[in-house]
């Protein structure tokens, strides 16, 4: 379907270029039309732009929720270490939220309030899936913490760390020296 083309090609282009560098011709052109013949799909750039951003809510929302839906009581050290590798693995090889990454780091100043939004849903469902976990983690005795938001914020603090690094730096030693060291300190202070 062409829409899906035009999609594909600008989540490349916005992510490469930001909102303001990427041009409805260069997206047009990447998938074989004139920059007229998008408007037969899309009103103009923003409603590309906020459909693209839709849908890598969603592939950010689910690749997140599903983790932790998948993992049990029993390992949090295992599972949440392997949540970070997760998503420098999935920021590193997927369009989408590499996209989602620079968009909720860099907003177009027009649609800051649209994308804070959606960020903050985001981050919302996934606290509140995390805290579960956490509290799962605090009744099986896994973790010595009393407050699974605590422990919840913390963690989320580790995350936030290891995506600044991939957004503003991305070198493969600097990002797994991060990882190493935030990781250490959280875990020592949680078991």
């Amino acid at each position: 379907m062409k829409s899906d083309e035009i999609k594909a090609a600008a989540v490349k282009y916005f992510t490469i270029y930001g909102y303001e560098g990427a041009s409805l011709a260069q997206i047009g052109e990447e998938v074989g039309m004139k920059k007229q013949s998008i408007y037969a799909h899309f009103k103009g750039k923003d409603d590309l732009f906020l459909h693209v951003l839709q849908e890598a809510k969603e592939e950010y929302l689910y690749s997140k929720i599903k983790y932790f839906r998948d993992i049990d009581a029993q390992h949090p050290e295992k599972d949440l270490y392997g949540f970070l590798t997760m998503m420098i693995d999935l920021f590193q090889k997927n369009e989408q939220l590499k996209f989602w990454l620079r968009v909720s780091f860099f907003p177009p100043v027009h649609l800051t309030k649209v994308i804070d939004k959606e960020v903050d849903d985001v981050e919302t469902q996934v606290r509140v899936v995390l805290e579960e976990k956490f509290q799962g983690w605090i009744d099986h005795k896994k973790v010595v913490d009393d407050s699974a938001k605590r422990l919840t914020l913390a963690f989320l603090g580790v995350v936030d760390s290891i995506l600044v690094e991939l957004v503003y730096g991305n070198d493969e030693k600097t990002l797994k020296e991060k990882l190493d060291a935030s990781w250490r300190v959280f875990w020592r202070g949680i078991q």
